[in-house]
């Protein structure tokens, strides 16, 4: 299995076609393809915040159900998108005002389009990634060693969110402690969720979010080859939203 993994996208088109192209992607028919048939993977938050968000959602639903060539878990930014396409009531904050102002302006004749593939995409798709012979897993917000290959409402609420304490940080996103500093177990996990300013390694973890939208870097971690490749974000740098974890 080769395999690049893509950090949270939050709508950087831009960026993300840069960093593929930079990994040996070649675009035919506006999609990435590479010729030695690697595949992309996606650690979920494709929306919100960024320029794009709906036209990020829509070639990883190409990738994805279409053409069956990539791998996708949602993030919690998903999630939210998801319910609020289902109708639920959600907050329309924290990023999610700006891909919900990108779909009322479209169309109302592709309006529908857009949400059924998203919805599609999500209920079609694992809240985590075990791969590779469960040496391999791919989670959102991570994912502690007993929780693997499992689902419920706990590993859901962990692999979107982390773990978190109840409590809010001073933006109104959640607390969370540091679940890798307790990872002990043997299978390498790449998750994102939680801005850092390079890509964080931490016993058998590492984080890619290296917060594109916020004026980082999108990253990806190439495997088998444990190799990182990322390109600098063409958005303005935010510096109190690389909180330390």
């Amino acid at each position: 299995m080769k395999i690049d993994i893509i950090g949270d996208i939050h709508g950087c088109f831009d960026e993300l076609e840069l960093l593929t192209k930079k990994l040996g992607y070649e675009w035919i028919d506006e999609l990435p393809k590479h010729n030695e048939g690697r595949q992309l993977a996606f650690v979920g938050d494709l929306t919100d915040r960024g320029p794009y968000s709906l036209k990020v959602a829509e070639l990883i639903y190409k990738l994805v159900i279409e053409r069956k060539e990539a791998f996708y878990v949602p993030g919690n930014h998903c999630n939210k998108l998801y319910r609020f396409f289902l109708g639920n009531k959600v907050q329309i904050a924290h990023g999610l005002e700006t891909t919900v102002a990108e779909y009322e302006a479209l169309p109302k004749n592709k309006r529908s389009k857009v949400r059924n593939h998203f919805i599609e995409l999500y209920e079609k798709s694992p809240l985590h990634l075990v791969l590779d012979n469960r040496k391999l897993v791919i989670a959102h917000a991570g994912i502690p060693e007993d929780y693997i290959g499992r689902t419920g409402k706990k590993i859901e609420k962990f692999v979107l969110y982390g773990d978190i304490t109840g409590k809010t940080n001073p933006d109104g996103t959640p607390e969370r402690r540091d679940w890798a500093k307790h990872y002990n177990g043997d299978a390498l996990i790449i998750y994102g969720h939680t801005p850092v300013k390079e890509p964080r390694k931490v016993n058998q973890t590492i984080n890619i979010d290296t917060g594109a939208v916020f004026g980082g870097a999108l990253t990806a971690f190439r495997y088998p080859e444990l190799e990182i490749m990322s390109v600098q974000s063409t958005m303005p740098f935010v510096e109190e939203k690389f909180r330390p974890i």
